[in-house]
């Protein structure tokens, strides 16, 4: 472990989409008093600045040249509400929350120029007095010397589900048999790209959260930091 890590613990958060890793994480963070680092919305904001400048999202170069060059900011509200997310001077928050939003960051999630190029990125989010890391290879490939590690899960029925309710109370129009089918096709991206596949780290606690209250699986990820 590099002494920068040990200094400064860091939990990482892994799992697929609608496993409740980013509504834990956020409540995990809060709970230590902790930075949070939602990876994921980086890959969603070069998906869509790749998007808004045309680019193709099968051309790795392209879009690896559009990652290495966007500049990504996360602004919190004095007002207390949800960070917003800066992308290259526009305020995309809205626009990275939508299900083409998530198709195109898991696409080009695969492409091993743009993982290097948000590498350091992400490991600069680590700082005092410690950091939530919550995404798919955080405890694998960004955090590897994290000093606890979590892995969500549950079935793609309920995650289509909790996405389905997600979407429908921010006013989106979508269908649960088209989420279901979009979180199955990604998932089976996302564990089978040969760069950083969706697993959990041979050293990660798993919990499943089908049917358990959020309540509940906060506790659990706070147990994995702080044991009983």
């Amino acid at each position: 472990m590099s002494r920068h890590a040990s200094e400064t613990p860091v939990l990482t958060i892994d799992g697929p989409s609608g496993s409740g890793k980013g509504t834990i994480s956020r409540l995990v963070a809060e709970r230590l008093g902790w930075h949070l680092l939602d990876s994921g919305a980086l890959y969603r904001a070069i998906g869509y600045a790749a998007g808004m400048a045309g680019l193709d999202l099968t051309d790795a170069e392209a879009v690896t040249r559009c990652a290495e060059s966007t500049r990504i900011m996360f602004r919190d509200p004095k007002d207390g509400s949800e960070t917003r997310v800066v992308v290259n001077s526009h305020d995309a928050t809205d626009e990275l929350r939508t299900e083409t939003a998530a198709a195109a960051a898991s696409a080009i999630a695969a492409f091993p120029g743009v993982r290097a190029a948000l590498f350091d990125k992400q490991r600069g989010f680590l700082r005092a007095p410690g950091l939530v890391a919550d995404g798919r290879d955080m405890g694998t490939v960004i955090f590897p010397d994290a000093r606890y590690k979590v892995f969500l899960t549950a079935s793609a029925d309920e995650r289509a589900r909790r996405r389905h309710k997600q979407l429908k109370d921010k006013g989106l129009n979508v269908t649960l048999s088209a989420l279901l089918r979009e979180i199955q096709a990604r998932d089976e991206r996302d564990a089978a790209r040969p760069v950083a596949p969706l697993r959990p780290a041979d050293d990660a606690l798993t919990i499943d959260t089908t049917g358990i209250p959020v309540d509940a699986v906060v506790a659990a990820v706070l147990s994995v930091v702080r044991p009983a």
